[in-house]
């Protein structure tokens, strides 16, 4: 999971966490967004993208569908290009963590409900509240947190001028 919650294992702690995270898109270009909070104040809340820490020697794209599956139940999708790639550091239960993340666009034909998690970590247990399909309108229009800060933004011109041919590299965003 972890935008501002921990799934995979770290390298012990010292170094940056690879990760990957899906941009899902389903055929109304909603977006699936996880509500997250911190397990000891859960009044403080803000929604993400699906994805994680990468595990042993998985790439990064079966790191994406992997978790996506794990925190969502959503398995029939197509993975596309990475989209935007950024390093975040913030703090989450107790410790700070240090992310290299890369966001890939994918896409499902699937409409209806989401299946929900089926795998989730002790810690994702603790500090994940649901999952929502969010419309660029809808995210733009958001009060709540929401990370990446700019996604409502990033979703708006991705909806409007389809994948970059490169993947952007955001600003970092330090928490």
């Amino acid at each position: 999971m972890t935008e501002r919650g921990a799934d995979a294992e770290t390298d012990g702690g010292a170094g940056t966490r690879r990760v990957a995270r899906v941009v899902l898109l389903d055929p109304d270009d909603r977006i699936l967004l996880m509500h997250g909070y911190e397990p000891d104040d859960p009044a403080d809340t803000w929604w993400f993208t699906p994805g994680g820490g990468l595990e042993g020697e998985e790439t990064r794209e079966q790191a994406a569908l992997r978790e996506l599956a794990e925190e969502t139940g959503i398995t029939d999708v197509e993975l596309g290009p990475v989209l935007w790639k950024r390093y975040c550091s913030f703090p989450f239960d107790g410790r700070r963590w240090d992310q290299d993340e890369w966001y890939y666009l994918a896409r499902t034909r699937g409409t209806g409900p989401v299946p929900g998690p089926q795998a989730l970590t002790e810690l994702e247990t603790r500090s994940l509240a649901g999952l929502r399909w969010w419309t660029s309108a809808e995210l733009s229009a958001a009060r709540e947190t929401v990370y990446p800060t700019r996604l409502a933004e990033l979703l708006h011109r991705l909806l409007d001028e389809g994948p970059p041919s490169a993947p952007v590299v955001l600003a970092p965003e330090i928490v």
